[in-house]
């Protein structure tokens, strides 16, 4: 049995999970924010706001997709278990510094604009 195969399906089910997850809760909480930087045009912060989601979704479902090409083989349930769980967080972390990323991003260019 070809446990590369097993890891790669539990991965990607599990990284899409939290990834939309993630991406829910910020879209939410979002438009506040981006109301509070633009007020008076929530046209305007619901499609910023919509933009920065499917961005969002696009480059993190892409990352992990991505990074099953440097998967070596697998050989036991143990090494299998470490790979998912390492590649995981490795997402998570990448979606934690991407969010501030563009926190900061979006207040400076807007504070700019305004």
């Amino acid at each position: 049995m070809n446990l590369n195969i097993i890891g790669y399906a539990f991965y990607l089910i599990i990284t899409t999970i939290i990834i939309i997850r993630v991406g829910k809760i910020c879209y939410e909480n979002g438009n506040i924010y981006v109301s509070q930087l633009i007020p008076n045009h929530e046209d305007l912060c619901q499609k910023i706001n919509q933009l920065l989601l499917v961005g969002y979704y696009l480059l993190n479902v892409g990352y992990c997709a991505m990074t099953i090409i440097s998967w070596k083989r697998i050989e036991n349930i143990t090494q299998l278990i470490e790979v998912i769980t390492s590649k995981s967080a490795i997402i998570i972390i990448t979606i934690a510094i991407m969010h501030y990323i563009n926190i900061i991003l979006l207040t400076n260019y807007i504070k700019k604009l305004i």
